[in-house]
């Protein structure tokens, strides 16, 4: 089935784009969440004539999202849940758990819009993306623990990883130059 894209969608398309879809996933998932036509001829003139107001709307959206995001760099959320000695938790850690923890730390966020590809299952702190526009992403911290004391622990334990990291960067730049020199 050929459909027109109203907004972009990843892996597919542009805004505007005719593609060439599965019908069940045009039928179940782009026609239903207004995010594609069919591509018949009055469609297309219905899309042309509105064209400029849509992409008008999606910039209105996008802005919205860049915004929220700048506010969210950095955010970093606190998921308590309980695990074995070995840190392997007895649940997991799902997209809705990662939309309601950011959802109590201030913004507003659907478990669609958290880009979790597979459960967490361990305790750690974890990058994960949050796609508040099809065209803005923002990754979030999301640190799983046992309690609050191992929370903190691995927040100063990964802020002292990311130190060691920028100072060997600055030591291997360093060297660098200093074999520079002894060669000219």
């Amino acid at each position: 089935m050929e459909v027109i894209l109203l907004e972009r969608v990843e892996k597919l398309g542009q805004m505007g784009d005719v593609v060439k879809v599965k019908d069940g996933y045009a039928r179940n998932f782009l026609l239903p969440r207004k995010k594609a036509l069919r591509a018949t001829e009055a469609n297309k003139a219905v899309f042309e004539k509105q064209r400029a107001q849509l992409e008008a709307q999606n910039l209105a959206r996008k802005g919205e999202a860049e915004k929220v995001a700048a506010k969210m760099q950095g955010l970093s959320v606190a998921l308590l849940r309980q695990a074995g000695d070995s840190g392997q938790l007895y649940g997991s850690v799902s997209a809705r758990d990662i939309a309601e923890a950011v959802t109590e730390a201030g913004f507003t966020v659907s478990r669609s819009q958290v880009s979790l590809t597979t459960p967490i299952k361990m305790v750690g702190v974890y990058n994960v993306a949050v796609v508040l526009h099809p065209e803005v992403t923002v990754e979030i911290k999301v640190n799983v623990a046992r309690s609050e004391a191992e929370a903190e622990k691995q927040v100063a334990a990964e802020s002292l990883l990311e130190e060691g990291v920028a100072i060997e960067g600055e030591e291997t730049e360093a060297a660098g130059e200093a074999d520079k020199a002894e060669k000219a």
